[in-house]
């Protein structure tokens, strides 16, 4: 998970790798992120928007995006520790380009509306993290077990309400870093309702702890993919074995794996860890997972 130990490793690696925010200012924000992120030639057109969803604490400020045309399974997208930017932005229109209504949501909205990494940042670097993870990590103390399940409800409903929205298909979830196990949460809230889900280096997805996400997993009903950091794994090699066991005891069918030479936090195009080749193929592994799962 994200803390002092994986911010080391981000830092070393982003310097061997001999770039800087100004690399990618060069061509601008928005060609940098489309360049790591390749548009599909079966691309469909999108109408994207800015909404405001009610939940039973406010309105949590989302963004909203789906094919111009038809009805289509939903997938919500939880940020990580750095919230709401451009990088989901895209990653949400990417996968609306695929087929799919996306709503990629603020989870800090309580507290905060906007954003913490500013719009022209195409890199999260060591400097800019060093800058903007206190307050990250100020809002992720904000959130709990149960703002994620009361959250999640209120952003399945809006979804619902959606022209765009196929109702009689299953919702998927996708989380990284803390969100990861959001995933977990609304999966086994909604176990009805939720028919895939997805989590990118999540953290603390195996605790010792009576609310871990992973003893949700008898409550569980959708197909799974647990895309799990090297680093990650390092550190605690035992999660991915505990995560195999309680997917295959409950009978929930899941791809629990470790994705090789990626860090923690590799999914993200602004990441200073980003990892193209594993990230394309988590995607890749993610669209496979929904088309399984939300038809």
């Amino acid at each position: 998970m994200c803390d002092d130990l994986t911010n080391k490793d981000a830092e070393a690696y982003f310097l061997s790798r001999g770039m800087s925010r100004r690399d990618f200012g060069k061509v601008g924000l928005g060609a940098a992120l489309a360049m790591m992120l390749p548009l599909s030639a079966t691309a469909q057109d999108v109408v994207e928007a800015n909404v405001m969803v009610e939940t039973p604490d406010g309105e949590a400020d989302c963004y909203f995006v789906h094919p111009a045309k038809g009805r289509h399974a939903a997938v919500i997208m939880w940020p990580d520790i750095f919230g709401m930017r451009p990088a989901f932005r895209q990653m949400g229109k990417r996968l609306a380009q695929s087929g799919y209504a996306v709503l990629v949501v603020n989870p800090y909205y309580r507290t905060m509306k906007g954003q913490l990494v500013p719009n022209d940042v195409a890199v999260i670097d060591p400097e800019l993290k060093q800058k903007i993870f206190p307050k990250a990590r100020e809002q992720a103390r904000t959130l709990s077990p149960q703002t994620c399940v009361t959250d999640g409800r209120a952003f399945v409903k809006f979804l619902d309400q959606q022209p765009a929205v196929a109702t009689d298909r299953q919702v998927g979830t996708m989380g990284y870093c803390m969100t990861g196990s959001y995933t977990f949460r609304l999966a086994a809230d909604m176990p009805e309702r939720i028919g895939a889900g997805a989590s990118f280096h999540g953290g603390g997805l195996v605790t010792d702890k009576p609310d871990s996400p992973h003893l949700l997993i008898p409550e569980i009903k959708a197909g799974f993919l647990v895309a799990i950091a090297e680093n990650d794994d390092e550190r605690d090699p035992k999660a991915k074995i505990v995560l195999r066991e309680a997917f295959d005891s409950a009978g929930v069918t899941a791809d629990v794996e470790v994705y090789e030479g990626t860090l923690h936090g590799w999914c993200p195009p602004d990441s200073a860890v980003y990892n193209q080749a594993q990230a394309e193929r988590a995607w890749r592994e993610a669209l496979t997972l929904f088309e399984r799962n939300l038809a």
